[in-house]
């Protein structure tokens, strides 16, 4: 008899936790898969410490392999699940697809960030969710001191160095706490010109910081922000966002090149596509956190609305410490489903929170003890520590450092504007070079980023050749050589040469549109409701949910090239031994060639419902 098969959707808190504890439990007697976009668990409430210089980026990224021996790891993204064919349907991170069969599900996608209909904020914002976005942040808060003390003009110079970060929740107020610190370092070691000094700003519509937490919590929190030198102004948030700056809707104007949107999340739309009993954007669950109706479907996490049993009529908020414990009682309960074990039902009792403000200054109540001041540190920082299931002791180490040596203010420059856009889905995974514009899942931004950074105003918002951040003009310093000079590319129709032009890595181009792959036809397919993608894709095009009128929304458009045919990319030079077919019409002189043939990471589809609020 074959061992049982379960397959856990996303390694966040409650997919890790759900993964590591059914692995202990089983011992070999199922087969553990677990389907991710990235080979780590980020434990996101140090990545504000990441983004200030603290932390370097593999001290909050844990190794799946490394720490789930046992556990199948399959680099991917859930796009379709056929609930009565027991299957799951996933796009790897170069673009092949495949298919997961199982036995017991579970969903712990997790949560994307929260847009709201305001003009500007998807074109000139940027969210803090993942790995790339606080690498990215780093290095442009960096780059603005840096182009705001070589400023002549007073106001340019009070441009660059103006932070806006709206949401004063958990990560919002460490943001902002941990940014102030890492500007006013940056401008003590180099003055700025004007004698100007960086100014942060808290937005909120809430009338305290940090709402969802105890009041003295709040408190304490607001006036460490206050003492850095913080504006925090509660009750106000951004009306419109352009490249200069933000209206707030007090009627007033912030120039700004910089605005953080950390306003909270929402859940994956995965759960969205399986026609089930929702609330609020989540995945209804018993309080054994199993799907009524469907013994083989377990759900955990921001995606499942589990019952808090403490307070009837409730949901467990979206937070990480109730993801954490979701996904011990969810092992528990699919182990009992097949025989091992009990069932027993989700029941929580707070144990306090815990908010690090950057140096000796936290906010914590364990156990219902307020706390602040140095105390508070200690306790934060330890419970940090217990929390991490791996890179204890680098974690420490790079602590100990940061505590007797100054930070390193440098841009390493490895992530781009464009590839960080607010609406992309998957911030875990930034996009790369080459990849194409998917309708639906990357509304890649237009026109001009808040820091000055192109965006192209291309597919998929790829700068151009010869652009900042793009690749280098041919026959420029840093460029590709010319051809048929020494190291340049061999002439074409000689052996290794390219096949033709504007066809790189010898694609057809009439089989692809930009390096885009033709999926039935369709911009953005949605996702199977019950039954697998490739149904779907056959049903033909669909019309997008929620219209084309959402602020900072690129127009869905239909994939070129024959239409519900993927295209695949020729192994040699040329598929014919006879000279290279005609390339066919020059791209427009507004866009760029075609990129390599490098698929990007897994991308989540977006769509305009409205759904839970949350800050895990």
């Amino acid at each position: 008899m074959s061992r049982p098969r379960i397959v856990i959707v996303g390694a966040g808190f409650a997919g890790y936790r759900t993964a590591r504890t059914l692995s202990r439990l089983t011992r070999h007697q199922a087969d553990i898969t677990l389907l991710n976009p990235t080979d780590y668990f980020l434990y996101l409430p140090l990545l504000p410490q990441v983004a200030a210089g603290i932390l370097e980026p593999r001290r909050v990224s844990v190794s799946l392999s490394g720490t789930l021996p046992h556990v199948r790891l399959v680099l991917g993204e859930a796009d379709g699940i056929d609930l009565d064919g027991h299957t799951v349907h996933y796009t790897g991170p170069e673009g092949e697809e495949g298919t997961l069969p199982f036995d017991r599900l579970v969903l712990a996608a997790g949560s994307v960030n929260k847009l709201l209909p305001i003009p500007g904020v998807a074109e000139h914002a940027h969210g803090f969710r993942g790995l790339p976005e606080a690498l990215y942040l780093r290095d442009h808060v960096t780059r603005q001191v840096e182009l705001a003390a070589a400023a002549d003009d007073r106001a340019e110079c009070a441009a660059r160095c103006t932070f806006v970060v709206v949401g004063a929740g958990y990560t919002g107020t460490e943001v902002a706490a941990h940014g102030a610190m890492y500007t006013d370092a940056q401008v003590r070691k180099h003055p700025m010109r004007t004698g100007m000094r960086p100014r942060w700003m808290l937005l909120d519509v809430a009338p305290r910081v940090m709402p969802e937490m105890d009041e003295r919590l709040s408190r304490t929190a607001e006036r460490v922000l206050r003492q850095r030198g913080v504006d925090v102004r509660m009750g106000t948030s951004v009306k419109e966002a352009t490249h200069d700056g933000v209206v707030l809707t007090d009627g007033s104007t912030v120039d700004t090149r910089t605005l953080v949107w950390c306003v909270g999340v929402r859940p994956d739309p995965l759960v969205e596509s399986l026609g089930l009993p929702m609330e609020r954007g989540r995945l209804l669950v018993d309080p054994h956190l199993q799907v009524p109706g469907r013994p083989e479907l377990f759900a955990c996490g921001d995606v499942a609305a589990v019952p808090d049993l403490n307070q009837p009529g409730q949901y467990t908020p979206m937070t990480a410490q109730h993801a954490w414990r979701h996904g011990k009682v969810c092992a528990q309960n699919v182990a009992a489903s097949l025989g091992i074990g009990e069932r027993r039902a989700y029941r929580h009792r707070d144990m306090g929170f815990v908010v690090d403000l950057g140096g000796a200054k936290a906010a914590a109540n364990p156990l219902g003890l307020p706390m602040s001041g140095p105390a508070a540190g200690a306790v934060t920082r330890g419970y940090h520590l217990a929390a991490m299931p791996g890179n204890r002791v680098r974690v420490a180490a790079d602590w100990l450092l940061d505590a007797v040596l100054p930070r390193q203010a440098v841009q390493l420059g490895l992530v781009r504007s464009w590839s960080v856009p607010l609406e992309s889905s998957s911030p875990e995974v930034a996009r790369v070079p080459g990849s194409p514009k998917r309708p639906g899942k990357d509304a890649g931004p237009a026109g001009q980023r808040p820091d000055g950074e192109d965006a192209g105003n291309h597919p998929g918002g790829e700068p151009a050749k010869g652009h900042p951040g793009g690749e280098p003009a041919k026959n420029q310093p840093g460029g590709e050589p010319a051809k048929e000079q020494p190291g340049g590319e061999p002439a074409k129709n000689q052996s290794g040469g390219e096949p033709a032009k504007n066809q790189p890595g010898g694609e057809p181009a009439g089989s692809r549109s930009h390096g885009g792959r033709a999926k039935g036809g369709q911009s953005g397919s949605p996702r199977a409701s019950g039954k697998p993608r490739r149904a779907v894709e056959a049903a033909g095009p669909r019309p997008a949910r929620g219209g084309s009128g959402k602020p900072g929304k690129a127009p869905r458009a239909s994939a070129a090239g024959s239409a519900g045919k993927r295209p695949t990319a020729p192994s040699g030079p040329s598929r014919s031994a006879g000279p290279p077919t005609d390339p066919g019409p020059e791209p427009p002189a507004n866009q760029p060639p075609p990129g390599p043939d490098i698929a990007p990471g897994p991308v989540k589809r977006t769509d305009g419902r409205a759904a839970a609020e949350g800050d895990s």
